[in-house]
């Protein structure tokens, strides 16, 4: 036994030991080690620029990291009985797409505000495109994101709702498949070929065709065979002729679809050079565990030429797949799948890039439920602070159950709001509340999932061109509910967690655009608001409606 300890004492703090020497331990028990980006001067302070991340100064493209890079790791810092010891450090070869920084870094504003498309080194058929449909300055997460994806990083995109962060993985990718890519003579050479370039998965059917909407619109009427939809709901047949027929280069579809297609060999992705996960937190839920499994498994990875020598089986070998993801909030669980999923994945903010070991303790979801939480609040609020809208005003009033209908319909009159969206969370409530507002004159409508695509589509052309003024609905259009000029939103029952209410707010105050969020309570449920206000870091007022008007109160 004495010599068995002496042995592990040896292993832990001698410098002259090296793990390579125990081949029989595994890789989950070697020292952690954390890397630092290196600017253009080799440099491991400093904040991160477009320069160290491998970008020349104005409208110059995109370079590679240096292969033959060097750095030195960081010292790595272990606990032994109390007493604090260093490892000696190695100086070690770095692949040209390793990325990672110890501690969060905050970015120089000035490389990630551009003031126009072209500065962001887009191709000229692109920008064009964009110009077209009014696009002419690129919003903050848009200008950090784009270079950073076109620099061949995996990315998580964090911002929040309303922010641009479709643009902000479409821009990139558009610039690198398609029709828009380059210049003519590329496109000719490019149009021969067939494969599926580009996967992008969304959690929701609203959500996907959102982003089909947006690419067609880039794409224009002449090229839109390039993107194709395969979400659920739609007839699988119609879709699978379309793949064999128009031979697009990017498919956006939901999980269940993608997967179930593929399955049945209709859908070969295995040189898919994009994989992108919007709103990544709803993808990693139970109810898409399996088939977001099989896709990522099978995106952007191919059989090799043969057996080995070794072995009988094929084994999957990986293309140079490029992986990302988007959310409004990243929990502790996406920066899991994201060290799984992706290569040395960065975190883009606007006017920021950081590694992702910057987050240094899971911003996960708030527990509502009533306890002590010490702690948790300041670690999380600025992770979730950042998913919301910046000129989003914040309120909540108190009404027993009875009268919360009453209540909304006097919070629509007081802050006179042309075009609402209204939360609930049991779908058999909507239709109760739809028929109490009609009743009052309102134009309202129930949105949930209970209903036929068709019937869903209607109504929502209808809340978009102004037919409807209130729209009741559940969490399912919490997400790619996407209406630019909604200027109220109200949650008749809490949300569940703080992300969930950060995912509300965003249907208001898109693009810089006012809004305001109402929460109805019971004066039970007032601790809930004010650990809200905690965990979001913002300041949600109590009101009344009193005659037309809000009524702020003063916080007792």
């Amino acid at each position: 036994m004495a010599a068995l300890v002496a042995t592990r004492f040896l292993f832990l703090v001698g410098d002259t030991l090296s793990v390579k020497k125990f081949p029989k331990i595994s890789k989950a028990a070697s020292f952690h080690q954390s890397a630092y980006v290196l600017n253009q001067f080799g440099s491991t302070n400093g904040p991160l620029t477009l320069k160290s991340l491998g970008f020349k100064n104005g409208n110059e493209p995109a370079t590679k990291f240096e292969k033959n890079k060097v750095r030195q790791t960081v010292s790595t810092l272990q606990v032994i009985q109390g007493q604090v010891k260093e490892v000696k450090s190695k100086r070690v070869k770095v692949k040209p797409k390793a990325v990672a920084i110890e501690n969060p870094v905050e970015i120089e504003s000035a490389p990630f505000s551009a003031k126009s498309f072209s500065e962001l080194g887009l191709p000229p058929l692109l920008i064009e495109a964009l110009e077209r449909e009014g696009f002419n300055v690129p919003t903050d997460v848009q200008s950090a994101a784009i270079p950073t994806v076109r620099n061949d990083h995996d990315v998580v995109i964090q911002s929040y709702t309303g922010s641009g962060k479709t643009l902000a993985y479409v821009l990139p990718i558009l610039s690198e498949v398609g029709p828009l890519k380059g210049s003519p003579v590329d496109n000719k050479e490019s149009g021969k070929k067939t494969d599926i370039e580009a996967v992008i998965i969304a959690p929701s059917r609203e959500l996907g065709m959102q982003i089909v909407r947006e690419i067609e619109k880039l794409l224009g009427p002449e090229n839109k065979k390039f993107v194709q939809q395969l979400v659920g709901g739609a007839n699988r047949s119609r879709q699978e002729e379309a793949l064999r027929k128009n031979k697009p280069v990017i498919v956006v579809g939901t999980p269940g679809r993608i997967a179930e297609i593929s399955s049945a060999g209709k859908l070969h992705t295995h040189g898919c050079r994009f994989l992108v996960l919007d709103e990544i937190d709803q993808l990693l839920s139970f109810n898409f565990r399996e088939d977001m499994h099989r896709i990522v498994e099978h995106v952007g990875k191919k059989p090799n030429s043969g057996p080995t020598q070794n072995s009988e089986t094929v084994i999957k070998k990986r293309v140079e797949r490029q992986t990302i993801m988007v959310s409004a909030t990243v929990p502790f669980a996406v920066i899991r799948a994201a060290r799984s999923w992706g290569r040395d994945p960065i975190l883009v903010q606007a006017k920021k890039v950081s590694p992702l070991e910057s987050v240094s303790r899971p911003p996960g979801p708030v527990n509502l439920s009533p306890g002590p939480n010490p702690g948790s609040d300041l670690q999380q609020s600025n992770a979730i602070f950042e998913s919301l809208p910046p000129s989003l005003r914040h309120y909540y009033c108190v009404s027993r159950m009875q009268h919360k209908v009453d209540t909304l319909r006097r919070c629509v009159h007081a802050l006179d709001a042309k075009t609402i969206i209204v939360f609930m969370n049991h779908t058999r409530q909507l239709k109760d509340a739809v028929f109490k507002l009609q009743a009052r004159g309102l134009v309202a409508e129930e949105l949930h999932g209970d209903l036929g695509k068709l019937a869903r589509s209607t109504i929502l052309k209808k809340f978009k061109k102004g037919e409807i003024r209130v729209l009741v609905t559940n969490e399912l259009s919490a997400r790619g509910l996407d209406v630019s000029n909604c200027d109220l939103v109200v949650n008749v029952d809490l949300p569940t967690d703080s992300v969930h209410y950060a995912h509300r707010a965003g249907r208001t105050g898109r693009l810089g655009r006012k809004g305001s969020v109402v929460t109805i309570c019971e004066e039970s449920e007032v601790f809930v608001i004010r650990k809200l206000q905690r965990q979001l870091g913002v300041q949600i007022q109590s009101c009344e409606f009193v005659e037309g008007k809000i009524v702020i109160q003063e916080e007792k």
